[in-house]
């Protein structure tokens, strides 16, 4: 009898799949890339050479690192469990510190100083600064991630996808529907309705060409769509080696830690909800390795030059339906780096009309919702509609804060009824992700009957708003110590802890923890 061979596991790491996932994550980062460099050269005008030639190369090299660790982590993931089917995390440029560092850190800069470099320096500083918070707090993740209600982690994540992902695509959308609309009725029908291309041709792929083919040919018959990015220019690339050019902009640095720590929680929490989605798909990696490589990313873009944040994308379930494996983050991290580093990814930038590259949002924000409800228990699906509240009240509060910028308005100028509005939004909405998983897991705590976890998570949520982690009253969401926090803040911390009092009375009159 011939003796049986065990033949050697070997991870089949690229699948038709990961074409469609390459695309979807590259443009992502595309797309957010063009914001930023819109927002730093159109609103506050820095110098397009400073912006696309040192900003974007570094902040790529972060997604270059963080999206090779996360290939790698996939490959260890697939030999540890034997399977095939594994699906590398997606990583990339983080979408709330893209227009929280761009309007609180950068322009700023800029603007108080008027010397591009200095700002590029300061906006270096707070990233190695956000970097090595991360580091420190990637330990807890684990912790946290055990304490807290899965439906509170997935809730959080799904309203970031409604509220900030799917939210701005479709302002693109309305402003250039022709290309938008075709592009986006490409991926929904394929991706969503399930409809196969001619020849299985790469949906994404797809998606771009009939949007783009879409938008020149109405301009033959006389569309006039919104103009393209003014960055459509060929810049010359610094080479984004490790610097530290960034010690120039440390002592101004530490003026924006009280937005940039609360921006770098954020990141955290997400990263802790973004490991339980992937697990909740079938992939268990570890919540520490997720942190781990989201703050080396984040340190390593800051050193070479970046401004903008690195974190583990909402959409892994997404990119896995697609049939996704480790293939796609790998060439997204070289296409993007690469392509920064050189200068060519500049003019690709600002020749892609952005209405036809963010329809693949759309898809991934329509994904991370319906996972939320999938995996909602029915009787906690009151509880999910609470993450929604702070998550829009962020939103808002950026377009608010947009608007008064661009027409020079003070808040001070502005009526004291319309200022009590807007420092209500602003507190609701500053550390909306950690606003959402409390309220979600205080009222799935009273749902199930567990009064006491329901009293500590008020009682939590009393202490982070009395520092600034949530419910700042500050545009920039700045931290403060709780003997400085000002009254509107005292009184919220008060009703917290007024609720928590009524969640123990309830317990002790016998409705407590079944």
């Amino acid at each position: 009898m011939t003796p049986t061979v065990a033949v050697p596991f070997r991870y089949r790491w690229f699948s038709r799949g990961d074409i469609n996932g390459f695309f979807a994550l590259a443009i992502d980062n595309i797309a957010l890339l063009v914001g930023m460099s819109g927002i730093l050269i159109g609103v506050f005008h820095l110098p397009p050479d400073v912006v696309m030639g040192r900003m974007v190369p570094g902040t790529a090299m972060g997604v270059l690192l963080g999206d090779t660790l996360y290939t790698w982590l996939a490959f260890r993931l697939a030999q540890l469990e034997q399977r095939q089917d594994v699906c590398a995390m997606p990583l990339g440029i983080d979408t709330p510190s893209m227009f929280a560092l761009s309007f609180g850190v950068v322009g700023p800069a800029y603007i108080a100083g008027g010397n591009a470099d200095r700002a590029w320096a300061v906006g270096m500083a707070v990233l190695v600064i956000i970097g090595a918070a991360k580091l420190a707090a990637a330990f807890c993740g684990e912790a946290i991630r055990r304490a807290l209600p899965r439906a509170a982690l997935l809730g959080a994540l799904a309203a970031v996808a409604i509220a900030l992902i799917m939210f701005f695509p479709f302002t693109k959308l309305i402003a250039e529907p022709v290309g938008g609309f075709v592009a986006l009725g490409v991926v929904l029908i394929t991706l969503i309705g399930g409809r196969r291309l001619p020849f299985n041709f790469p949906v994404v792929i797809a998606a771009l060409l009939c949007g783009y083919g879409a938008y020149r040919l109405a301009m033959v018959f006389g569309y006039r769509p919104p103009p393209l990015a003014a960055m459509a220019m060929t810049v010359a690339a610094v080479p984004p080696w490790p610097t530290l050019a960034f010690l120039d902009g440390l002592t101004l640095a530490w003026q924006y830690l009280p937005l940039a720590i609360p921006v770098a929680l954020a990141t955290v929490i997400g990263g802790i909800d973004n490991s339980e989605s992937a697990a909740v798909a079938g992939d268990r990696y570890r919540t520490r390795s997720i942190l781990l490589v989201e703050a080396i990313a984040t340190l390593a873009a800051g050193l070479c030059g970046g401004v903008i944040q690195n974190t583990p994308y909402i959409g892994h379930p997404a990119y896995k339906d697609m049939g996704c494996r480790a293939g796609y983050t790998l060439a997204t991290g070289l296409f993007i780096g690469l392509g920064a580093a050189s200068g060519w990814l500049a003019t690709l930038i600002g020749c892609l009309p952005e209405s036809v590259v963010v329809p693949v949002l759309v898809f991934v924000g329509l994904e991370m919702s319906g996972q939320s409800l999938r995996a909602t228990d029915a009787r906690h699906s009151k509880a999910w509609g609470l993450a929604l509240i702070p998550a829009i009240a962020n939103l808002i509060a950026i377009q608010m804060g947009g608007l008064l910028a661009g027409a020079g308005i003070q808040v001070a100028q502005l009526p004291e009824e319309i200022r009590r509005n807007l420092l209500a939004l602003t507190m609701l909405g500053n550390g909306f992700i950690v606003t959402a998983m409390l309220w979600m897991s205080w009222l799935i705590w009273v749902i199930d009957g567990q009064l006491g976890r329901a009293a500590l998570a008020a009682v939590i949520a009393a202490g982070l708003s009395l520092c600034g982690v949530i419910h700042s009253p500050f545009a920039d969401g700045r931290l403060y110590l709780p003997w400085l926090a000002e009254p509107p803040v005292l009184w919220l911390a008060g009703g917290y802890l007024l609720l928590a009092g009524l969640c123990l009375l309830f317990r002790l009159a016998g409705r407590g923890d079944r």
